[in-house]
């Protein structure tokens, strides 16, 4: 049994990330006692995509965020990426609906390989 040090890694995902290469860890929690400064940034940055209600709604979200707990900055990123993958279909799919957003659609079709026919 090999023992692994991991920590929590707050992440930033655009939503033009097309990989983990994309993913910015933007701070790092090395102690547990570390951990509720990490999860107040956390939600200072996902402020934004509130409703009146406070209620978090992955449409409203600007970019996304997660938190990971795990074992490097690098295995941090490609998790976060894969975790927020359908948060960022999602988002995608309802700037194409709403917006007939044209970036957002074709991110949709090159990334992802998700052709819509929304905002035809």
């Amino acid at each position: 049994m090999q023992y692994t040090e991991k920590h929590f890694y707050l992440c930033r995902i655009p939503l033009t990330a097309t990989g983990a290469s994309d993913v910015e860890v933007i701070a790092e929690a090395q102690t547990t006692d570390e951990f509720p400064t990490l999860y107040s940034e956390f939600e200072s940055k996902r402020k934004h995509a509130l409703n009146k209600d406070g209620l978090y709604g992955v449409v409203r979200a600007e970019e996304l965020y997660a938190i990971v707990r795990t074992a490097g900055k690098d295995l941090a990123k490609s998790t976060a990426f894969e975790e927020q993958k359908a948060n960022l279909v999602t988002n995608l799919q309802h700037r194409v609906m709403q917006k007939n957003d044209a970036q957002a659609k074709q991110i949709l079709s090159k990334v992802h390989e998700i052709e819509t026919a929304f905002g035809s």
